[in-house]
C-alpha cells in the first residue's frame, strides 16, 4: 500500500530519495467506516493522515440544551489532502475529524514526521511558516515550475546588444554607412554626458521629409528621452515597458552606466505568448473596428499567461499596459486632434490601480481645461463609452463613465468633488473619493490631472478626522473565518468583502496619509515598506495574500466566463470553496488571516474602535 503513496505533491514533493525512502518505511494504513472518528478532539493523533479513498470532516462539537450535540463542519479531506498535521506536532487534537463515508488514509507517524521536519528545512517551513513562505515554496515546485522560471528570465538572460556609439559632429551620411557595416538599426550619438538614439526611421525621416544635408550632425536628430531598464531587472518587464512607451528597444543600464540595448525582438524571443501580435494590432489600429477585433484578443492571452504559470503580478502590469494603449487609441479615434490637449482622460477603480485583469467594469472620468468651449463634448463622450463596451468592457453598475455628465468636469470642479467628498462622513462621498483617489491619467494632457491631485493632497494635509472616517470602510465586512480561525465553508465566499478590499482600501488610505503618488497596492506596499510606515514581513505578507486572492478569483472568473453564454462572469467576487483543493483552501485560511491582523493594525492606527 506505500507504494499507492503520492509522493509528488508538495510538501512531500520536497523530500530528498533518502527522506522519500524514509517515509514510504513509515507508512501505516488506517480503515475507517463511515460515521466513525478517525482523530478526537483531546487526545493525541497517531501522526499526519492522507486520504487515499473516502471523506473526512473537521468539526467542533458544539453543546446545546444539555445533551443535545450539533455538529459545525469547518472544511473536508477528500483524496490526496492531508489533515491532522497540526495537531501532531502539538500533541493534542482541538477538533474533531470524522468519516463522512467509507474512508482509508495513509498514516505518516509523528515521530517520523518530526524526523523529516528536522531534515529537511523547506518540509518543516511548510508545516510551520506563514503564506509568504508557503507561496514561494508552491510557486517554485509547482506544476508550472518550468514555465515560471522561463517567464522569470532577466535582461542578463536575454541578448543584450552592445550599443553602436558615434560621437558628436559624426554626419548623417557615416551614420548610416557605420550602421550598415555592423548590420544594426539604431545609433547612440553621444553629446557631451548625454546619449540619444537615432534609428532607421530617424534617418530616412531627416533626409528625405526635412531634407537635411547628409553632412548634418547626426546628434542634431537624436532623441534624449531614453528609455532605460536596469540589467537585473525582468525581461518580462522590458516588454511591459515597451507595450506602454510603443517603442520597439530599450536602454540596458547598471547603474549610471550603460550596458547595452534589448529590442524587442530579442524580448519576442523569450516569450511564445502571442501578447506581441496584439500589441502591435493595437498600435496599427486604423479605425475603431480594427482596434475592436485588436482588444478581443485579450481574454485568450489572459488564459495563455494563467495556463503558463505567469506570475499574477506580471499578468497584472501586462494587461494594465495593453488595456492602457487601447483606451488610449480609441481616445485618439474618437475625439478630435484639436480637443486632446485640452482634456485629460483618467481610468481610476482596479484600472486606475493596474489591478484588473478580466474587465469587470469601467471607471472613468474626463478632466478639461477651464472655460473650455467644445460643444460637442457630451456626446463624443457617449461614443466613448459606448464603443468600450463593445470592446468588451462592461459599463460600471454605478454609472462612473464618461457617457456620465457627472463624470465630466473642468479642473477648477474637479478639484471641488474630491474636496466636497473629503469634507463629509457620508458613505458614497467616501466611496466616489476612494475610486478617484486611485485615478490614472491614459490619454490627452496629463498636466491637467496632476494639478487637480496636488490640490487635493495639499488639502488633505494633516485632517486626522477625515483618514479615520475614509480607513472605517477597510473594516466594515466580516472576515470569513470561524472563530477557531478556519474557513467559514458556505459553498461560496465573496472575496472582494472578505479579502481583497479591505487589503485595498487599508493600504489606499495610508498611501494617501503619506502622499504616495503610486495607485498600484502592491507598488503602495512597497513604498510604505521604503519609507518604513509599514514593517518588511508585514508589507510582503499583504503583497502575498492580495496576490493570492487575486489569483484564485481570475482562475474562477475565467472557468465561468467560458460556461457563461455571453462570455461574461455574473459574479465575478465569489469563489467556489468546493473547488478548490486543499493546498488552495489551507492558503486562503492562512491569507484571511493575514486580512484579520490587517484590520486590527488599522482599528489602532486610526481609532476604529466602537
Amino acid at each position: 500500500m506505500p507504494n499507492s503513496f503520492k509522493i509528488d505533491n508538495i510538501p512531500f514533493s520536497l523530500l530528498n530519495e533518502e527522506e522519500q525512502a524514509l517515509l514510504r518505511a513509515n507508512l501505516d494504513i488506517g480503515y475507517f467506516q463511515k460515521g466513525e472518528t478517525v482523530i478526537k478532539a483531546g487526545e493525541v493523533p497517531d501522526g499526519l493522515h492522507v486520504v487515499l479513498k473516502g471523506r473526512v470532516s473537521e468539526s467542533e462539537a458544539v453543546a446545546e440544551n444539555g445533551e443535545k450535540r450539533t455538529q459545525h463542519v469547518f472544511v473536508h479531506y477528500e483524496n490526496e489532502d492531508y489533515f491532522g498535521g497540526w495537531s501532531a506536532l502539538r500533541g493534542k487534537a482541538i477538533h474533531n475529524f470524522v468519516a463522512e463515508e467509507e474512508t482509508i488514509c495513509h498514516i505518516l507517524p509523528t515521530r517520523t514526521l518530526l524526523e523529516l521536519m528536522a531534515t529537511n528545512a523547506q518540509f518543516a517551513d511548510y508545516f510551520q511558516q506563514n503564506l509568504a513562505v508557503k507561496r514561494e515554496i508552491v510557486a517554485q515546485h509547482g506544476s508550472n515550475q518550468d514555465m515560471a522560471e522561463f517567464m522569470l528570465a532577466k535582461i542578463t538572460d536575454a541578448t543584450v546588444r552592445e550599443p553602436l556609439v558615434v560621437e558628436q559632429g559624426t554626419s548623417i551620411h557615416a551614420a548610416t554607412e557605420l550602421m550598415r557595416a555592423h548590420k544594426a538599426d539604431c545609433v547612440l550619438a553621444r553629446k557631451g554626458g548625454r546619449y540619444g538614439m537615432v534609428t532607421g526611421t530617424d534617418l530616412l525621416d531627416a533626409v528625405v521629409l526635412k531634407q537635411l544635408p547628409l553632412e548634418t550632425d547626426v546628434s542634431e536628430i537624436a532623441s534624449y528621452r531614453l528609455i532605460a531598464i536596469d540589467h537585473e531587472d525582468y525581461l518580462f518587464n522590458a516588454l511591459v515597458m515597451m507595450t506602454q512607451q510603443q517603442i520597439e528597444r530599450v536602454v540596458v543600464m547598471d547603474g549610471q552606466e550603460m550596458v547595452g540595448i534589448v529590442e524587442l525582438t530579442d524580448v519576442l524571443s523569450y516569450f511564445s505568448s502571442h501578447s506581441h501580435v496584439i500589441g502591435l494590432r493595437i498600435e496599427r489600429a486604423a479605425s475603431i473596428d480594427q482596434l475592436r477585433e485588436a482588444a478581443q484578443g485579450l481574454n485568450e492571452l489572459i488564459k495563455a499567461l494563467i495556463s503558463t504559470g505567469v506570475k499574477i503580478r506580471f499578468t497584472m502590469d501586462l494587461l494594465a499596459a495593453m488595456n492602457g494603449r487601447i483606451i488610449a487609441k480609441l481616445f485618439d479615434l474618437i475625439v478630435p486632434v484639436d480637443m486632446q490637449p485640452h482634456v485629460c482622460l483618467i481610468v481610476m477603480g482596479s484600472e486606475g490601480r493596474a489591478e484588473q485583469i478580466m474587465k469587470t467594469d469601467q471607471d472613468n472620468a474626463l478632466i478639461f481645461r477651464d472655460n473650455l468651449a467644445w460643444p460637442e463634448m457630451q456626446q463624443c463622450m457617449q461614443q466613448f463609452s459606448e464603443t468600450l463596451i463593445s470592446f468588451g468592457f462592461p459599463p460600471c453598475p454605478g454609472n462612473i463613465m464618461v457617457s456620465n455628465p457627472e463624470w465630466v468636469n473642468s479642473v477648477g470642479d474637479w478639484t471641488q468633488r474630491l474636496s466636497d467628498w473629503a469634507d463629509t462622513c457620508e458613505g458614497s462621498a467616501q466611496m466616489s473619493l476612494a475610486i478617484a483617489v486611485d485615478a490614472k491619467p491614459v490619454a490627452g494632457n496629463e498636466a491637467l490631472f496632476k494639478v487637480a491631485r496636488n490640490w487635493f493632497l495639499r488639502h488633505l494635509r494633516n485632517n486626522d478626522v477625515f483618514f479615520s472616517h475614509f480607513a472605517r470602510a477597510a473594516i466594515e465586512f466580516d472576515t470569513p473565518l470561524t472563530f477557531f480561525g478556519n474557513l467559514k465553508d458556505k459553498g461560496q465566499l465573496d472575496i472582494k468583502k472578505g479579502g481583497i478590499f479591505p487589503i485595498v482600501h487599508g493600504i489606499r488610505t495610508i498611501a494617501l496619509e503619506q502622499r504616495i503618488l503610486k495607485t498600484n497596492t502592491f507598488q503602495r506596499i512597497e513604498a510604505l515598506m521604503e519609507s518604513g510606515q509599514m514593517q518588511e514581513q508585514h508589507g510582503r505578507d499583504l503583497s502575498e495574500a492580495l496576490a493570492l486572492f487575486i489569483q484564485l478569483r481570475l482562475r474562477q472568473q475565467i472557468h465561468r466566463a467560458e460556461e457563461s453564454p455571453d462570455g461574461t462572469d455574473p459574479t465575478p467576487n465569489m469563489i467556489d470553496l468546493q473547488q478548490l483543493n486543499k493546498l488552495e483552501r489551507e492558503l486562503l485560511r492562512d491569507a484571511l488571516h493575514v486580512v484579520k491582523g490587517f484590520k486590527k493594525h488599522l482599528t489602532m492606527r486610526y481609532h476604529l474602535g466602537g
